[in-house]
């Protein structure tokens, strides 16, 4: 059995996915692992590449981009975590027996030679975790606050959305969200860590199943920490290993990012907390984030205009949330 399998997510940014590669194979230590890389219907030539130059790699060219959650699942599935799919695109491989753990790696991330040894290390060390995620830092040198966070609660949204978090981020209340109130070196048990690098455990996956495909992109990586804490295990924040994520390469450039956002946030209310929140505060939650989109709809129209590019998503949620 292979130690662990790990499902890369491309969609045009196939320098980056080149770096990745580079980085995942120059690991060291008693690790065995295979690659599948799931191509979302590039068009900059991601997918010759990969062939041409990592032909190890089990590369899946899926003919739409169907999102984080389904292109991903694409790649567990055929790794051999959960059913395998009822038909697959050309290149998806038969599955087998799955590796003991799985890991979701961002192309736009350069991991250490020791990380991967490190990180499945930690996960077998550690029998309560069912996901381990390492502290990512951007290219600036800074913390990627989505490497650590806490469930979207309609209190810990609230605090997001009203601003409180960013104006009181030492505050053990208003920074619960991304745990600006920690130390980024302390290694700590989170709610979830985040999809650019989460590693699971095989047997987290089997009794909570995959993602969520509801979700296009963004939340899925949160709803599905939330499904395997429900499913007995906990998540782990491990700063000893620390990881490179350059950040929204792929998102950046898609429109459909900014609207699927919002889509997320409202489907994960909706899944989570609809139905133990009290009318009144549920009607404000979906007022919220509905406000949120149409500022960021409002927001997209005058940057076109002005710069001629799309713009980013404007609550701030979505900026401690951007893969």
């Amino acid at each position: 059995m292979l130690d662990l399998g790990i499902v890369i997510l491309n969609w045009n940014t196939r320098d980056l996915l080149r770096a990745c590669l580079q980085s995942v194979f120059a690991s060291q230590g008693a690790l065995s692992f295979r690659v599948c890389v799931v191509d979302n219907a590039s068009s900059d030539g991601s997918a010759a590449m990969v062939r041409a130059e990592f032909p190890d790699v089990l590369l899946i060219e899926n003919p739409v981009n169907s999102g984080y959650a389904a292109g991903n699942n694409l790649g567990l599935r055929a790794l051999g975590f959960g059913p395998p799919p009822l038909s697959r695109p050309d290149g998806a491989g038969a599955g087998g027996e799955a590796p003991r753990h799985a890991l979701l790696l961002n192309p736009d991330t350069v991991v250490p030679e020791t990380a991967l040894t490190e990180l499945a290390a930690y996960l077998d060390s550690h029998p309560e975790c069912g996901v381990v995620g390492p502290k990512l830092v951007l290219p600036d040198g800074s913390l990627d606050l989505a490497c650590r966070r806490s469930f979207p609660t309609p209190e810990v949204s609230f605090w997001r959305l009203t601003g409180l978090s960013k104006l009181f981020p030492r505050s053990r209340l208003f920074g619960r969200y991304n745990l600006t109130y920690l130390d980024p070196d302390v290694e700590t048990e989170v709610d979830s860590v985040v999809g650019a690098c989460m590693l699971v455990r095989g047997e987290a996956i089997a009794r909570a199943g995959l993602l969520d495909e509801h979700f296009f992109m963004y939340g899925e990586d949160l709803d599905w920490a939330l499904e395997i804490r429900k499913a007995g295990w906990t998540a782990r924040y491990y700063p000893k290993v620390t990881v490179l994520h350059v950040k929204r390469a792929a998102s950046r450039r898609s429109r459909r990012a900014q609207l699927a956002f919002h889509e997320a946030m409202l489907y994960f209310y909706r899944k989570h907390y609809a139905a133990t929140t009290p009318p009144l505060v549920g009607a404000l939650v979906e007022l919220g984030i509905r406000l949120n989109l149409g500022l960021t709809i409002l927001r997209e129209a005058f940057i076109r205009r002005d710069a001629g590019r799309p713009a980013a998503p404007s609550s701030a949620w979505a900026s401690a949330n951007r893969r």
